[in-house]
């Protein structure tokens, strides 16, 4: 076996290990807490079902894969949830620093491809990005609006902190932000989210 197809193996194994990080949200149904992988798989094809809702056309593939990679960095860096004030001020850092290490596994020409596509997400410029940030913040809060808003409550979020949170929505789909101002003013209304900012 070439060296090349060594670390494209390497870097394969290496990425299971997101099936281990845990995040916040939880499972449908009040199932357990999801995994980074389960996460970015259920955006892949959510952003493939909700394409037509983009503000502007996108590369679909382009947009899957971005899916499928934005969160590898937590494999070093873990999850940062979205309301902690202090993880948020690190998660720079951190996230840059894994994706150098896990990102350096690759090929030099996948390693650029990866690394690319990944800071083309962070920077949330191009309309692949910023349909990206839109199923993003959607898959976690349809998650949420299925469990009749437990993880909300059990944080104490407030509705500042989810507008918050969805102020990137609207730029990649206004229409998945429709969707999403609904959802968040029932769970206001129920008093699931705090109304106060």
């Amino acid at each position: 076996m070439d060296d090349r197809i060594k670390n494209q193996i390497a870097f394969a194994l290496e990425i299971d290990k997101a099936k281990n990080i845990f995040r916040q949200t939880h499972l449908s149904s009040n199932g357990r807490n999801e995994n980074d992988a389960e996460h970015s798989w259920h955006m892949a094809v959510m952003a493939y079902l909700l394409k037509e809702y983009a503000n502007e056309e996108v590369d679909i593939a382009k947009v899957m894969l971005m899916c499928l990679i934005h969160d590898i960095v937590e494999i070093d860096a873990g999850d940062t949830y979205a309301y902690d004030t202090e993880g948020l001020k690190t998660q720079k850092a951190r996230e840059d620093a894994a994706k150098e290490r896990i990102f350096s596994i690759l090929p030099d020409d996948q390693k650029a491809e990866f690394t690319a596509l990944f800071d083309e997400f962070e920077a949330n410029e191009t309309a692949e990005a910023k349909f990206v940030h839109a199923v993003d913040n959607l898959q976690p809060l349809i998650l949420n609006d299925s469990n009749n808003g437990g993880d909300w409550r059990a944080h104490h979020v407030t509705a500042g902190q989810v507008y918050q949170r969805q102020s990137k929505t609207k730029a990649g789909s206004e229409q998945l932000f429709e969707l999403t101002d609904q959802i968040i003013r029932k769970h206001i209304q129920k008093g699931n989210i705090q109304n106060n900012s």
